[in-house]
């Protein structure tokens, strides 16, 4: 696709014309990281035009932007996210949830802009750039294979932190809404996997990009599966035991983090690394009391927590791992077997620390967390299916690692127990009503330590 001259109207008028409605629309969205905290203004850091504007419409406009708020951390650059916005003259009633307002003044004024992945026109669009790679604007398409013609897309509500788009069943094309530069783990990690031979993670076979941020990434749609988390909870509603499945995650997990440090380089855990992991973990801890002070009766029991794994002696070796697992980033076959889904770590933290090795018992950690909380949201409270889980979890990736991850009880501890504190933060800043899912393994945890 030969590069064009797309960017004609990101002039010094469009982005003040477009700032009243981003004003409104932004703030509401549920991939907005900054909710709760004021915004200033914008700043525009590329516009491309990826269907030409001119006429009636609809036309396609990409854009960053980046989002002022004085009360982001201190030296943190300001967010900056990817819109893609529709435009038209007259937006079809069947459009009418997707609009995000008529534009006053500038080169859209009187046009309606939307929600530009809700038009599947705009949305095909988009895939039929990554059929044919090559450039437009500032934007970089990519593809391993060569892919299927036009092939009808839809959009996945699910909760999340980004978009989701799935053409015809085939592919699920994630785009990424808070980007930074650098790449992607969840295109890093993927990518090295498929070339280690790794079955349990569905290979990119396209994405594109921005200078050096990753924009978004096309995989195979693995349609005839079901996310464990959902599996979890139907086996409890229904009193299923869930052990047998428990122990295949664990064991598809082990083989996640064979594949990746055998594809990527790996380090030795050193005593001054445990120390530094602690302490950064204490404060978080600091942070999050202040945030939420339901936390603060339980601090200094937290801290012994976090005060054990630094006096423990480092062993075995941090490689790339997930970074964010639990029950809802895994997908399970008609046939049984497990895949992983969704590398992109915790979407909050720095792009550079989410790329950075760690110990493979963060994502052990992570899913204990995750069978925790599966049968917490269940009433009753049913204390032996989550014990019975999280055993057979562990004993399933000591099966294919040949290490057992509750061998080094004080660091599997301190990451439980940091992945609660971040629950509680996230539960009383989003979902209130669930806040006592962490807190009762807050409660737990604080009492742990021998």
């Amino acid at each position: 696709m030969p590069e064009t001259a797309s960017t004609t109207r990101a002039t010094d008028a469009l982005l003040p014309s477009l700032t009243p409605l981003l004003h409104e629309w932004l703030p509401r969205q549920r991939w907005f990281a900054g909710k709760g905290r004021r915004v200033t203004g914008f700043a525009l850091d590329t516009a491309t035009e990826l269907l030409p504007l001119d006429g009636a419409g609809p036309g396609l406009l990409h854009l960053l932007v980046r989002v002022e708020q004085p009360s982001r951390p201190s030296g943190t650059p300001a967010d900056c996210y990817q819109i893609l916005l529709g435009v038209r003259s007259q937006l079809p009633p069947r459009l009418a949830p997707a609009l995000i307002g008529r534009v006053r003044q500038g080169p859209l004024a009187g046009r309606a802009v939307y929600e530009g992945l809700r038009d599947p026109r705009l949305a095909g669009l988009l895939y039929e750039r990554l059929r044919t790679p090559g450039r437009i604007g500032t934007l970089r398409f990519h593809a391993t294979t060569a892919l299927p013609g036009a092939l009808s897309p839809r959009v996945l509500d699910a909760e999340q932190s980004n978009s989701s788009l799935v053409y015809g069943d085939s592919y699920i094309l994630k785009i990424f809404r808070r980007v930074s530069p650098g790449a992607n783990p969840d295109l890093e990690l993927p990518l090295a996997l498929g070339r280690a031979g790794c079955a349990r993670v569905p290979a990119p076979v396209a994405w594109f990009e921005s200078g050096a941020a990753t924009l978004g990434v096309l995989q195979p749609y693995l349609r005839d599966s079901r996310d464990g988390w959902r599996l979890a909870l139907d086996a409890l509603a229904s009193g299923q035991d869930f052990t047998r499945q428990a122990l295949a995650l664990g064991r598809a997990t082990a083989e996640v983090h064979l594949a990746l440090a055998e594809a990527l380089p790996t380090e030795r855990l050193r005593r001054s690394d445990t120390e530094h992991l602690a302490s950064a973990m204490d404060r978080r801890l600091h942070t999050a009391a202040q945030a939420v002070p339901a936390l603060l009766p339980y601090v200094p029991g937290l801290r012994a927590v976090f005060a054990a794994a630094s006096g423990a002696a480092g062993a075995g070796t941090v490689q790339r791992i997930h970074g964010d697992l639990h029950l809802g980033q895994t997908l399970r076959g008609a046939d049984g077997a497990w895949a992983v889904i969704d590398f992109e770590g915790e979407p909050a933290k720095p792009l550079d620390e989410r790329r950075r090795p760690q110990p493979t018992v963060r994502d052990v950690a992570g899913m204990l967390r995750s069978f925790d909380y599966a049968a917490r949201t269940h009433r009753p409270w049913n204390a032996d299916w989550a014990a019975r889980c999280r055993a057979a979890y562990c004993t399933g990736y000591a099966q294919v690692s040949g290490t057992d991850p509750r061998a080094d009880p004080a660091l599997l501890r301190a990451y439980e127990t940091d992945k609660a504190v971040y629950e509680v933060v996230y539960e009383a800043r989003h979902r209130p009503d669930w806040l006592p899912v962490p807190m009762s393994a807050i409660e737990r945890l604080a009492a742990s330590v021998p």
